[in-house]
């Protein structure tokens, strides 16, 4: 994979988050069962999705290890995310490269530094990418980057699935709440029946189990997601019988920073969505 596409996979890696705040000033109580055992474990992570847009802002760090053939993979980001209205910004760093990455408007950034920078085409700084017409566009199951802040939006629906209450536990000084659900691989689709498919292929399950804590005030403060994926024939011939695992984790603190996100300047930006669903494109044919 190319270290660009490698360092945009850190910020969400194939369907995968985590959700981590700290202080004491974000739970209130003792360690427990915060939410309350009254509140169905299915309503308190529908719940936490608009406890946790509500909080407005947020700063976020995601890390994430792929393993794969006997070769670990893992990445860094760390940034700041407007939770209501979708913006973020952050500095990925994967395998020695960093990328600074803005999501502004349904288009994501990247800025590639160092022996990396080559890879913008017409000599800009900055890749453009437009995620919506990625999605339309994009050929079901191949990998693309991906927005950090949709962990949080697919779990908007992640209550359809079976939610059990755990236990309570302590997250950096903050009670919270264990959940565990059983998420349909249907939601992580979002209705493209082509990618569902697929995913369940490379699952072998219709349903993912992630992890979720959720403070005092209901917003998700940890999500973890492991996997264990099967590359499909058609994708990588030869290499089918590969399993691939991976884990991936994000952590929210200092709920309601200020949070600025502006688009780079047209003249420094190349839109390569075309050449990235070209490409996608090609793989899947070979």
């Amino acid at each position: 994979m190319p270290k660009t596409q490698t360092a945009s996979a850190v910020t969400a890696l194939v369907l995968a988050a985590a959700l981590t705040g700290c202080g004491s000033e974000d739970g209130s109580g003792p360690a427990g069962d915060v939410r309350g055992a009254a509140t169905p474990p299915a309503r308190a992570v529908q719940d936490a999705y608009r406890a946790t847009l509500a909080a407005g802002t947020a700063r976020m760090t995601v890390t994430s290890k792929v393993v794969a053939e006997g070769q670990a993979l893992t990445g860094h980001g760390s940034g700041v995310a407007d939770l209501e209205h979708g913006a973020s910004r952050f500095d990925l760093t994967s395998q020695g490269t960093t990328v600074e990455q803005r999501v502004v408007d349904g288009a994501m950034y990247q800025k590639p530094t160092g022996a990396q920078r080559g890879a913008v085409p017409g000599g800009k700084t900055w890749m453009k990418i437009d995620l919506a017409r990625l999605g339309r566009t994009g050929p079901a199951g191949r990998s693309r980057p991906t927005d950090p802040m949709e962990p949080v939006r697919y779990l908007k629906d992640a209550g359809r699935g079976n939610v059990t209450r755990l236990a309570g536990q302590t997250l950096d000084g903050t009670p919270t709440t264990h959940y565990r659900v059983a998420v349909p691989v249907s939601v992580l689709a979002r209705g493209d029946a082509g990618q569902e498919r697929e995913l369940r292929q490379q699952l072998g399950t219709d349903r993912l189990p992630v992890d979720v804590w959720l403070d005092g005030r209901g917003r998700l403060r940890q999500e973890r997601v492991r996997l264990a994926l099967h590359p499909l024939k058609q994708r990588t011939p030869g290499h089918e019988n590969t399993q691939v695992t991976s884990v991936t984790e994000v952590r929210l603190t200092d709920f309601g920073t200020d949070v600025k996100v502006t688009a780079p300047p047209a003249r420094d930006t190349a839109d390569v969505t075309d050449r990235m669903t070209r490409s996608a494109g090609t793989a899947q044919a070979g």
